[in-house]
């Protein structure tokens, strides 16, 4: 059965009274009345009200004092101002107070009605809206970014002592590791939550086209600019803008993002005047910016002001003791999501995926789960049932380790000319880019370059000879 909606009627003129209750409760409304400011407060403090259907002249408390009492309540009716003909400046006053619209009198039911029927639909996605928003809140918990690793431990808490602060963060971690979930957490535990996340992928829109849907443009800025466009800033107002990819910008946008910082302020294309915006800024990087920096590809400036708060999400490979807890939450996300009953993954499946390298890192393990949770729906996964290059793990880890020599052997060198082979191979299989051939290894291209130094693969007569025969040449 559905249930009633509530609605507080307040006039001092009981014939008006009288026909209103008798019209909304025809209307299938539950309906009170009140005939002073008074009578009405004491109706408003018990709650549980859709509409407040007020006159503006009450004896008492005139209505406009009860709707600066709805502004105190964190779900308030939606109100509606009876009002006389000479009285619509007081209309403009309520309306600023917050009314959702007036009706002047003579009241005619008709437009009552109507007027009535729009606020109900109004309240109830305002509701629907103030859940999403909680369920959001819910979701972006501080312990919700998922881990018991030190190095999980440590962003929850850095998370939740910089989130209620306008200070610029700037997040680096390899592609997949939930640098995104990280900017989520920190805005919907700020005091920007009520307002909007905007989230831009720098690298996924070309950046003749960035400029504009960041900043925005005038009619007739550009051919095809055929009416004026606000951008992601200016729609970001009060809330937080996430820059994922910075390092990918160009650097003209560059320069146009640090007067953002600096100023507050952005000129939408083809405008000649500046605009305040209010919003925090969070980016994010798999790049090392450091040396971006150095090559001249980003800008000094830009770095210091974006890197306030640096956080660094590490990739799965170095918190492999969160993979258990990742599967299961993964397992209950999509069972709940596609209607599946799968239970779980097996100890010797797990302990397989442990073994895994995980170069896509979380997302990889998400989409695994979910393929998983789809093709099987129920029961346990087991070790044989992982799909390749999972269960190739099972063989790499099975593979015997080299024997030691009856006369010993130099350590060291071993050691030293496998890790240059691997590299050499990881070069000719990414085409020498070093970026992709670090992914290959599994350590970091700052990492893969150091290595490549020590091992006379970077310039120099040795190195740039000796991999000269089969490398393409390295970027």
């Amino acid at each position: 059965m559905t249930e009633k909606r509530k609605v507080l009627v307040v006039d001092d003129d009981r014939r008006i009274l009288e026909l209103l209750r008798d019209f909304l409760e025809r209307m299938g409304m539950e309906v009170a009345t009140a005939s002073s400011g008074p009578k009405a407060l004491a109706r408003l403090e018990r709650g549980d009200l859709d509409v407040l259907l007020t006159d503006l002249v009450l004896p008492g408390a005139d209505g406009l004092e009860l709707l600066e009492h709805l502004g105190g309540m964190s779900m308030p009716p939606v109100a509606i101002v009876l009002t006389g003909h000479g009285s619509i400046e007081s209309a403009v006053k309520a309306m600023r107070l917050g009314a959702f619209d007036y009706i002047t009198k003579p009241i005619h039911l008709e437009e009552i009605r109507i007027v009535l029927e729009k606020a109900l639909s109004f309240r109830q996605l305002r509701r629907e809206n103030l859940q999403l928003r909680q369920q959001l809140r819910e979701k972006y918990r501080f312990e919700n970014l998922i881990g018991h690793s030190q190095a999980m431990q440590s962003i929850q808490k850095m998370v939740e002592r910089v989130a209620d602060t306008d200070s610029t963060v700037l997040i680096f971690g390899e592609s997949g590791t939930g640098k995104e979930l990280v900017a989520r957490a920190l805005h919907y535990n700020s005091h920007r939550r009520e307002g909007p996340l905007v989230v831009v992928n720098c690298s996924a829109i070309p950046q003749d086209l960035l400029e504009s849907e960041l900043f925005g443009h005038e009619q007739g800025a550009f051919t095809g600019a055929v009416k004026t466009r606000i951008g992601k800033f200016e729609s970001a107002q009060g809330g937080t803008v996430f820059l994922d990819e910075i390092g990918d910008m160009s650097p003209h946008l560059q320069a146009k993002l640090l007067r953002v910082l600096q100023e507050h302020e952005i000129e939408r294309l083809g405008g000649g005047s500046p605009l305040r915006v209010d919003v925090r800024i969070i980016a994010a990087t798999h790049r090392n910016l450091e040396e971006a920096i150095k090559e001249g590809r980003f800008r000094e400036d830009l770095y210091y002001r974006l890197n306030v708060i640096p956080i660094r999400v590490p990739p799965l490979r170095e918190r492999k003791s969160d993979i258990p807890l990742l599967i299961q939450h993964f397992v209950e996300k999509f069972n709940s999501a596609r209607g599946k009953r799968l239970t779980g993954f097996s100890k010797e499946a797990v302990e397989l995926l442990m073994s895994y390298s995980w170069p896509g890192n979380v997302r990889e393990l998400e989409h695994l789960v979910e393929r998983m949770v789809i093709l099987q729906g129920q029961g346990v996964v087991e070790a044989s049932e992982l799909p390749p290059p999972y269960s190739e793990a099972a063989r790499k880890q099975a593979q015997p380790s080299p024997l030691l020599p009856e006369e010993g052997m130099d350590l060291p060198g071993w050691m030293r000319e496998v890790e240059r082979g691997l590299i050499l191979q990881a070069l000719a299989r990414s085409g020498g880019v070093k970026n992709k051939a670090a992914r290959l290894l599994g350590i970091h291209r700052t990492t893969l370059v150091e290595k490549m130094r020590r091992l006379g693969l970077l310039g120099g007569p040795k190195g740039s000879h000796e991999a000269s025969g089969r490398v393409p040449p390295i970027s």
